[in-house]
């Protein structure tokens, strides 16, 4: 979806988004945890990040988003969170849609997305 980054990284940036919101600061164990992966695959993953400028890491070990990070991270939720909720109001189980929103999220055009959000905000 976005230039140069991988749609594991985009879900990396979006939970951190979303535990940051949730609990208000981030460590690799949060991550770990909530999205079922090993301490050493997400530790491998925030190198990475961290290296690409996404992310910021304290001595405390808290994770930040940047900047380019932060407009990355909102605008995968965004897309989850309307295509999530598309779902459901066709009648899709609300875990087969979340699912489902994860994997369209990263490859669906900008073009497709803005018109989603344009028949949802002329059909409320």
């Amino acid at each position: 979806m976005t230039n140069n980054i991988y749609e594991s990284s985009e879900d990396y940036l979006e939970r951190i988004l979303i535990l940051k919101e949730k609990q208000g600061k981030v460590i690799s164990l949060d991550i770990a945890n909530s999205m079922n992966y090993s301490k050493a695959s997400v530790s491998r993953a925030m190198k990475k990040l961290r290296e690409l400028g996404y992310i910021k890491v304290d001595s405390l070990g808290e994770i930040e988003l940047t900047e380019k990070g932060y407009e990355i991270a909102s605008k995968i939720y965004e897309r989850h969170k309307i295509l999530s909720d598309v779902l459901i109001k066709l009648g899709v189980s609300e875990d087969v849609a979340l699912s489902d929103a994860c994997k369209i999220e990263h490859d669906l055009s900008e073009e497709t997305f803005e018109l989603i959000k344009k028949h949802i905000r002329e059909k409320s």
